[in-house]
């Protein structure tokens, strides 16, 4: 028996479920200044705290030369700090300054919220479709 997945469009069919998500997130982020990348590598740092450029490629999905525009306009905007360390290779740090922080953390409360309230919103919604369906025979 084989497990192979057979879905030859696999590719397409995540892209379309990334879009769809994003979709209701980037009005928010569009508000607050943010691209996508930004909102990947705001995601990433606040989950690693501070990490090597190297890993913010791979953890956020981005390809090198877009990342370098991508946390330099993140630090002059003042949302990430740079540390440089003085070895061969170059290795080079980011990680979120306070702002950076308290912008990561007032979108994920808006997750937070929604984790914790799924559940009574389903039921509320169970709730109410029970009631205006009886109503209406």
């Amino acid at each position: 028996m084989s497990t192979a997945f057979a879905h030859r469009n696999l590719p397409r069919l995540l892209l379309q479920a990334r879009e769809a998500v994003m979709a209701h997130n980037r009005p928010w982020l569009r508000e607050h200044g943010l691209s996508d990348q930004q909102w990947r590598v705001l995601r990433v740092l606040g989950e690693h705290g501070t990490v090597e450029t190297g890993r913010v490629a791979r953890e956020a999905y981005i390809l090198g030369p877009s990342l370098t525009g991508v946390l330099a306009r993140m630090e002059r905007d003042g949302l990430v700090h740079r540390t440089v360390h003085p070895v061969i290779p170059p290795k080079v740090e980011y990680r979120l300054t306070e702002l950076g922080h308290s912008l990561g953390e007032s979108f994920c409360g808006v997750w937070r919220w929604a984790e914790r309230n799924l559940d009574a919103v389903a039921t509320a919604r169970t709730a109410f479709d029970a009631r205006t369906a009886s109503s209406r025979v």
